[in-house]
């Protein structure tokens, strides 16, 4: 029995000293959009996509934020107002005259859900629509409940100038105030971290693709390579579709050739293929400063949250989901687990590697704490932590095979598959 034990043990401890050493430095926090230059060699013009559905609450506070930014060239906010019944779009007037800036907004009213979209991606695709007649560089996919800061927009834009990059696009700071958003938020970022390493999907020879949804800028010339927000319209997990669609379309030429200019119609058919294309490039980090005001203050409502698409994520694959089971109690329960058992029998060897573990996962999981801004003591709770993940992943299954999966704003949707 002791024999087995130190196999796991050490077994877990091998699969931690490969994530530290391979993984893309996943664990690191230094992918900051703050860390870059503002300076902006040219002012494209950029138009504000943002989807909202009843949002009275947050979005005097979120769209004054994004009318308010103090990026200097031609900038539009149309806010797709979907079908609300909160007088959302009510309060989204007021808080432009508010600001002295009723020009720049334009309020869409939603149209019916078509079959075959996801609520979200029909109201972008509206707001693309009507933001298309205006012609810009690029556009900025945002959410209502985002509170950006007043040089986010300039600095995404010199990102993606400065870098030639298709789409760039931060994991802002999400809530965390509440008991429960303090051990589990900071969590989440951080498998969201491991499953995408950032340097792995800024690097445009790698395959891995991956976008927060939050905060994009997007090329007009790389959302008609990939044939519109339409190529996605099914996703639930939607930023990510459309990062993996970006960088696998290819960005040969296309700043060269003059694609984006102004006085060029949106065609939502993809152009051919061209062969020579190299991959389109992607930029993905944190902000420390653009947040969202979404409240999680419970276990309930952070477990909803990561239900919604946590079976999504594993491809709604029974084999997948057999694979987060046992792999993560093997990556994260058994050190702790062998610490203590080690301990208990006096089997020295066995509590050692178990320690090394579990000090290895708390040393990856403490700078993602420190960005939050938590007590060190959180970065300890780590196995505890992804315990609880792992019922979620198993719950958003069973939600799934219930017909219950993928609920949000009052609307279910079924599985690509069942559409």
């Amino acid at each position: 029995m002791g024999v087995i034990v130190l196999g796991l043990t050490l077994l877990s401890l091998t699969i931690w000293l490969g994530l530290l050493c391979f993984w893309g430095q996943f664990w690191r926090t230094d992918q900051q959009l703050e860390m870059g230059e503002t300076q902006l060699q040219s002012l494209p013009a950029v138009c504000a996509v943002v989807p909202a559905r009843n949002e009275a609450e947050l979005i005097p506070t979120t769209l004054r934020s994004l009318l308010l930014q103090d990026y200097p060239g031609s900038f539009n906010v149309f806010l797709v107002d979907d079908r609300s019944t909160d007088r959302t779009a009510n309060f989204a007037e007021g808080v432009a005259h508010a600001v002295g800036k009723p020009q720049q907004l334009h309020i869409i009213s939603g149209e019916s859900l078509p079959s075959g979209w996801s609520g979200k991606l029909w109201a972008v695709e509206q707001g693309i629509k009507s933001a298309s007649k205006f012609a810009p560089d690029y556009f900025l996919l945002t959410d209502a409940d985002i509170e950006h800061d007043p040089s986010n927009l300039r600095r995404l834009v010199a990102k993606a100038i400065q870098e030639d990059l298709d789409l760039v696009s931060v994991m802002v700071r999400l809530r965390c105030e509440s008991f429960w958003e303090k051990l589990l938020i900071p969590a989440f970022v951080f498998f969201f971290q491991k499953l995408y390493p950032f340097r792995w999907v800024n690097n445009p020879n790698n395959p891995t693709a991956a976008a927060a949804g939050g905060s994009i800028l997007i090329a007009r010339e790389a959302l008609e390579r990939i044939g519109g927000i339409q190529v996605i319209r099914q996703a639930l997990i939607d930023d990510c579709a459309l990062a993996m669609a970006v960088k696998k379309s290819g960005g040969v030429g296309s700043r060269e050739q003059g694609a984006g200019s102004k006085g060029e119609e949106f065609s939502p058919l993809p152009p051919a293929p061209c062969p020579s294309a190299s991959p389109g490039r992607i930029w993905l980090g944190l902000s420390s400063l653009t947040r969202s005001l979404r409240p999680y203050d419970s276990l309930a409502t952070i477990w909803d949250m990561v239900a919604r698409t946590a079976y999504t994520q594993l491809n709604y694959s029974p084999l997948l989901l057999l694979g987060t089971l046992v792999g993560m109690p093997l990556i994260y329960l058994v050190s702790p687990v062998c610490l203590i058992l080690g301990a208990v029998w006096g089997n020295w060897a066995i509590a050692l590697t178990g320690f090394l573990g579990w000090l290895l996962m708390t040393f990856a999981y403490y700078p993602t704490i420190r960005f939050y801004k938590c007590s060190p003591w959180f970065a300890l709770s780590l196995p505890a932590i992804a315990f609880l993940y792992t019922l979620m992943t198993l719950d958003s299954a069973l939600r799934h095979w219930q017909g219950r999966g993928g609920s949000w704003k009052g609307r279910v949707y079924p599985s690509p598959d069942n559409l």
